[in-house]
């Protein structure tokens, strides 16, 4: 016996949303959905709604973590993240490369910890318990992106 299964369509050119970009707050960068998706390895199972609220999400967390440093950036003249004082690698300033790392990364963690519960299988108890590291592994990615855009250290660590 054979059977077919068609995969979702995993290249972002017939993605859901494909080519659509959300807008941010005129400060911080705007978000390519394409690139999100080819970045993070986000498929065509993943719908353009949820997906846009994952990172309308993910940009309004990010925005407000960095809120208190964007108003210190601002009042000392800075018109935009990419107006900062910063190195650039490949053309980009690594503020602009940082500010979207993080929003790619929480984004990548809030979609994988939907899409883990949806098999209850034995198997798929199995899988999500393994998505559990890329979720945390994701989270992580996008406090030290926010850090590094603070110019703050990654880790805390005190003796007790």
């Amino acid at each position: 016996m054979s059977s077919f299964i068609a995969p979702a369509r995993t290249t972002s050119a017939g993605a859901p949303g494909a080519g659509a970009t959300i807008l941010n707050d005129g400060w911080f960068p705007d978000i390519d959905i394409n690139d999100l998706r080819e970045s993070t390895k986000l498929d065509g199972t993943v719908t353009a709604e949820r997906l846009r609220r994952a990172v309308i999400e993910a940009i309004s967390t990010v925005n407000n973590d960095l809120a208190e440093w964007q108003a210190t950036q601002s009042a000392a003249g800075h018109t935009d993240l990419a107006s900062v004082p910063a190195k650039k690698v490949d053309g980009v300033s690594v503020q602009v490369s940082r500010y979207v790392r993080a929003v790619y990364s929480l984004t990548h963690a809030d979609i994988t910890e939907k899409y883990a519960g949806y098999d209850s299988t034995k198997s798929g108890g199995q899988k999500a318990e393994n998505l559990e590291d890329t979720v945390c592994t994701s989270r992580r990615n996008a406090r030290w992106a926010m850090n590094d855009i603070r110019g703050i250290r990654r880790s805390t660590i005190d003796l007790i």
